[in-house]
């Protein structure tokens, strides 16, 4: 044959779109174009393809050869379309077939990777990623991948992965003389790396007890007061309360980090991502000429901790609303728009102002007023009204007399039962429970709607607010073990909006 299509992917964000790979072997003087958008990876791909198949012992054809990658408005960067080029140069000159002479079938094969001069199949990036997307666009595929990236790609279920040491042995497998082995899982769980328990907190039984509640719906969580109560010691023990990560969990997870290292272990407790204020936008929610993942997407399936809040770029926070909401990121390129995922829980910790002791009993503020109004200006009340969690911690002047809090494990313990009853009844944490559900999941009775209907009116809570309440009261109730919501549920969720006046957590006072 002089035509030879193939299947690859061309990875965009998080996104590996399907690849059109065709070479086509015609007469005229020689010559080897590569046409479709190619990056300056893919570009140098000629001599490396060229290269390989002397190497491995093939005839490289003397025609004019023509490599498209479709669709041609797709870029494409990296050395992955090396395999798929190479053995399409090989079929469309005639010199892969089977048995019978025929040239073999591959229209379930996706094939990516980079080859060597000397032929030999070098590790794919992203594998996970690709491997993800072949599974849930084509169930009946088999991916072909260099050993390393196949023991990656095999952690998916229900995929055919095969792994292919050489561009000799890819031809050898399609020639029906020595199939290629089936590629066995090789990435190992991550060790537990969650330090630090509850009972290390003495005190602070309001902020326990809203971590408890964050952990039990997936609430976000604003803490704020001054320096030395706890507020980042409370934070970082957010992760030990929450469940193990599901093995697709796990795999989105892997996926993410995968894009900016190698997949050496597949994570077993959800992330904890704590990055500096300093932090660009892109930094948080990602970016870059090919679009990387940022803090909230590295975050996905765990906590995202915003220490110092207000010191963040303002410009950054806002960029927080619309993943709060959605759970996904997008970032707009000239060359299209990828999607990343960012299904994270924020908690976020702030002082009441810039030198942090506003209210102490016995430090002495020296902030104008005017300072603290553009310090506490940096968090904008659209972004605090999406959070659903505020705590004002105080000085506790005893806290070394009091006895250890509650252990992580016993807290756990009704963690993981409130969450099995919320997957059981909804199948999600409360905290995604869409609006419209609400009234299925979280009816009130006549004491509840006329206790919801008098702080709506005194605290000016906007609808988003009150909805955020109604799940709140769910979680109590489900941690409770309760069935029905009671006002005294909604009482208690009330408590953890910002109140009006000197008071107010949004305020910090």
């Amino acid at each position: 044959m002089s035509l030879a299509v193939l299947a690859s992917r061309a990875l965009f964000g998080l996104q590996a779109r399907p690849v059109q790979v065709e070479v086509h072997v015609g007469n005229g003087l020689p010559a080897f174009s590569l046409v479709g958008l190619p990056g300056a990876g893919v570009r140098e791909s000629r001599e490396r393809v060229r290269s390989a198949i002397l190497n491995c012992g093939f005839e490289f054809p003397a025609g004019r050869i023509t490599a498209n990658l479709a669709p041609a408005d797709l870029p494409k960067e990296s050395g992955r379309f090396d395999l798929p080029i190479a053995l399409g140069v090989l079929l469309a000159s005639g010199q892969v077939v089977d048995a019978q002479g025929q040239g073999p079938d591959l229209r379930h094969y996706v094939l990516a990777g980079e080859l060597s001069l000397t032929g030999v199949l070098v590790p794919t990036d992203a594998a996970l990623a690709i491997a993800l997307a072949v599974a849930r666009d084509d169930p009946h595929a088999t991916l072909i991948l260099a050993p390393q990236a196949a023991g990656v790609a095999a952690c998916v279920p229900d995929l055919r992965v095969l792994a292919a040491v050489s561009l000799d042995a890819v031809v050898a497998h399609f020639a029906g003389r020595e199939p290629l082995p089936q590629a066995q899982a090789s990435v190992p769980d991550e060790p537990g790396g969650i330090t630090g328990c509850l009972a290390d907190v003495r005190g602070q039984a309001t902020a326990r007890r809203a971590l408890e509640l964050a952990a039990a719906g997936g609430h976000s969580l604003l803490m704020a007061g001054p320096p030395g109560v706890g507020k980042s010691m409370l934070a970082q023990r957010l992760p030990g309360l929450l469940p193990p990560l599901t093995r697709l969990q796990a795999l989105e997870v892997a996926a993410v980090r995968g894009l900016l290292q190698p997949v050496t272990a597949l994570p077993v407790e959800p992330p904890f991502r704590a990055p500096h204020h300093g932090a660009s936008m892109p930094a948080l929610v990602g970016g870059g000429a090919l679009p990387r993942p940022g803090e909230i997407s590295l975050a996905h399936h765990g906590v995202l901790f915003l220490d110092e809040l207000p010191e963040f770029e303002r410009r950054a926070l806002e960029a927080l609303r619309e993943p709060l909401e959605t759970g996904q990121v997008t970032v707009s390129r000239a060359a299209g728009s990828c999607r990343f995922p960012a299904r994270f829980q924020l908690v976020a910790a702030m002082n009441p102002c810039p030198c942090g002791w506003l209210g102490h009993p016995r430090q002495v503020c020296r902030c104008s007023q005017e300072r603290i109004v553009r310090y506490r200006a940096q968090v904008s009340g659209p972004l605090l009204d999406r959070i659903d969690l505020h705590v004002a911690l105080g000085v506790e002047q005893a806290w070394h007399q009091a006895a250890p809090g509650e252990p992580s494990a016993r807290v756990r313990e009704r963690v993981l039962a409130a969450r099995a009853r919320q997957l059981a009844r909804q199948g999600c944490v409360n905290a995604r429970l869409e609006a419209a559900d609400l009234a299925r999941y979280a009816p009130l009775d006549a004491q509840g709607e006329a206790l919801l209907a008098r702080t709506v009116d005194a605290l000016g809570l906007s609808a988003r607010a009150t909805q955020r309440i109604v799940r709140v009261a769910r979680t109590l109730a489900d941690v409770q073990g309760a069935d029905a919501l009671t006002a005294a549920h909604l009482a208690e969720a009330i408590q953890f909006r910002p109140q009006p006046g000197p008071r107010s957590l949004a305020l910090a006072s």
